[in-house]
């Protein structure tokens, strides 16, 4: 889907100035984490694999810091029916993905997804590059603060299901953590969180920043939670 986007054109920044105390810690963490502090898949060394961003957008809700989701399409061909930050592939008018590129993308894709206003955005931090061995992408993490909200919600529903935010407070909660348990053997960190499951990559950047931005709170990582073979 292509549409016409605020990101287009002019330069896409990174700044600080202005965001909420609160927020400190996460913008710390993006500063100093390493790669693989983030993640054991990390981006092939031969340069293969599709460039990507995501957007982790924090706002403030009726209950504190909350964080956009969104619902993935059960259609879609990878990742279906998961919950997932919006993002998607680069597109040759996001620009060089060594420099701004993923930061348009991230925008754009979430304008797409979600119906975002990019105006009310503010970019603040980029993660290290991560991978995504099931798909092929090559995934920049963009951090967002939602410093003038707009109305979100389904603009393409054979790209998303749902759009939705979950306070910070909830996927800190201990009774909201699991260890979701894939056929294949895999484990990974899970938030059960607004009628939803997130697992996977979303999940385990979540996890990770929670855990260097010092809001993780002591939970059981012996709980276990069984993902769906067609997951």
């Amino acid at each position: 889907m292509t549409r016409t986007s605020g990101t287009q054109g002019g330069p896409v920044t990174l700044s600080r100035e202005g965001l909420p105390s609160w927020l400190d810690p996460v913008s710390r963490a993006a500063e100093t984490v390493a790669p693989g502090q983030l993640s054991r898949f990390l981006p092939p060394e031969n340069g293969t694999g599709r460039q990507s961003a995501v957007l982790i957008l924090f706002g403030e809700g009726e209950r504190g810091p909350e964080l956009l989701l969104m619902e993935r399409a059960s259609s879609l061909r990878s990742h279906a029916g998961q919950p997932s930050f919006p993002g998607g592939a680069l597109d040759p008018e996001d620009g060089d993905p060594q420099g701004d590129g993923p930061l348009r993308a991230a925008l754009r894709e979430a304008e797409e997804e979600t119906g975002l206003e990019p105006s009310g955005v503010q970019l603040f931090g980029v993660l290290p590059k991560l991978y995504i061995p099931v798909s092929g992408f090559v995934v920049t993490p963009v951090l967002g603060w939602w410093r003038v909200p707009s109305p979100v919600g389904v603009v393409d529903p054979n790209e998303t299901a749902r759009v939705f935010t979950v306070p910070v407070a909830d996927l800190t909660h201990p009774d909201n953590r699991a260890t979701a348990v894939h056929p294949s053997g895999h484990q990974g960190p899970a938030f059960l969180v607004e009628s939803a499951l997130v697992w996977g990559f979303t999940a385990g950047v979540i996890d990770r920043l929670l855990h260097f931005a010092g809001w993780e709170r002591p939970w059981d990582r012996d709980r276990r939670v069984p993902l769906d073979w067609r997951s």
